[in-house]
């Protein structure tokens, strides 16, 4: 029997996942999307992996600059997370938004923690790519909540 997407994606919403913003520059500037499927790799050498849509402008950013970022969310930025899940263009999705260049890659104001990575590898993951990377640089702190996708919706934990 085989599974349609909608039972998993119906099924995964009553998985609790943490919410991040994958950011990179490319030709035309910051580029950035909404992913939760992000998790830690390996801790020696300290890696990272994420899964973007096959189709999203930040992967071919990410290609391009061959370094990425992963900005995790406090539970006070659904508003973030919202604004970067759009097809918009990039210039439109960043209007507005306090960031600045680290390691590269756009850190976004505010967040919980960011991770500066350098690409690894590119794998094949159905209609997402699973990117690997590096950790070269980490920023982490504050006590805050940070902010969770389920039931379909962005909420605080806590």
């Amino acid at each position: 029997m085989a599974v349609e997407s909608e039972a998993l994606r119906d099924a995964m919403s009553r998985f609790p996942t943490g919410v991040t913003v994958v950011s990179s520059v490319g030709p035309g500037g910051p580029a950035g999307a909404t992913a939760n499927a992000v998790a830690s790799l390996s801790l020696e050498p300290p890696m990272l992996l994420a899964c973007l849509d096959l189709g999203s402008r930040t992967l071919a950013a990410i290609e391009h600059a061959r370094v990425f970022a992963v900005n995790v969310l406090s539970g006070d930025q659904a508003d973030l997370a919202r604004r970067f899940s759009t097809k918009d263009p990039h210039p439109e999705k960043w209007d507005g938004v306090d960031w600045r260049e680290r390691a590269g890659t756009p850190m976004l104001e505010g967040v919980l923690m960011w991770l500066g990575c350098e690409l690894r590898d590119v794998h094949d993951g159905g209609d997402h790519a699973i990117v690997t990377g590096r950790v070269l640089e980490l920023e982490a702190g504050g006590d805050r909540a940070p902010l969770v996708f389920f039931g379909g919706e962005y909420r605080p934990l806590g």
